[in-house]
């Protein structure tokens, strides 16, 4: 049986979680307390992932693959959920790689700091600032490109929407306001509403 290293409360699980959910495939779910450095023993870092986070997605044939990226594309190959036309399938990856260079770094830390009751510091306060901007910044780049859309890529749902909908749904418990954002919500609630959906909480 496949097995997903993961933690509950992280969006990057949850997309593999949430994916592996609407395919109906069966998985055993094993958890891991970040907070207690539970990913950086050195049994985790040496049989699991050397760079010591979750997800990471354990096959059948025991082979391990962390990123939450490449578990979605991994898993997506070869469905509806990762297009067959050559420009539409560099586009998903297009909004893969936007999600973790633009997006998760700046909408995902400041929900993980305060969700985890991290100390604000006088330092953290300034970064906190300036994730904030730019978080608002990606949201902004995902609002004109869903204005009239219903999907990312090729007005289907797709890996894409999965990879950017897992931090922008909880985006409010990072401190942002989606308000300004009416075609981001549409699509949030587009993309809840498709079949085999489960919540972030959902173990």
């Amino acid at each position: 049986m496949i097995r997903l290293h993961d933690n509950l409360s992280s969006g990057n699980g949850y997309k593999a979680r949430l994916l592996l959910t609407q395919f109906g495939i069966p998985f055993e779910r094993i958890e891991y307390d970040i907070d207690r450095s539970e990913t950086r023993t050195p049994e985790f870092l040496e049989r699991i992932n050397p760079n010591g986070r979750v997800p990471v997605l354990e096959t059948a044939s025991g082979d391990f693959l962390p990123e939450s990226n490449a578990i979605l594309f991994y898993l997506a190959d070869g469905t509806a959920f990762l297009p067959e036309e050559k420009f539409e399938r560099a586009q998903v990856l297009s909004w893969m790689f936007f999600e973790q260079y633009s997006h998760e770094p700046n909408i995902a830390t400041p929900r993980f700091w305060i969700t985890h009751g991290i100390e604000i510091t006088a330092e953290r306060r300034a970064v906190l600032e300036q994730k904030r901007e730019l978080g608002y910044a990606a949201l902004g780049v995902m609002e004109r490109r869903l204005a009239g859309r219903r999907f990312l890529v090729g007005d289907r749902y797709s890996i894409a929407d999965i990879a950017l909908y897992a931090y922008t749904h909880v985006a409010n418990e990072g401190g942002f306001d989606l308000g300004p954002y009416p075609a981001v919500r549409a699509w949030l609630d587009r993309c809840a509403s498709q079949p085999g959906h489960i919540p972030i909480t959902a173990g």
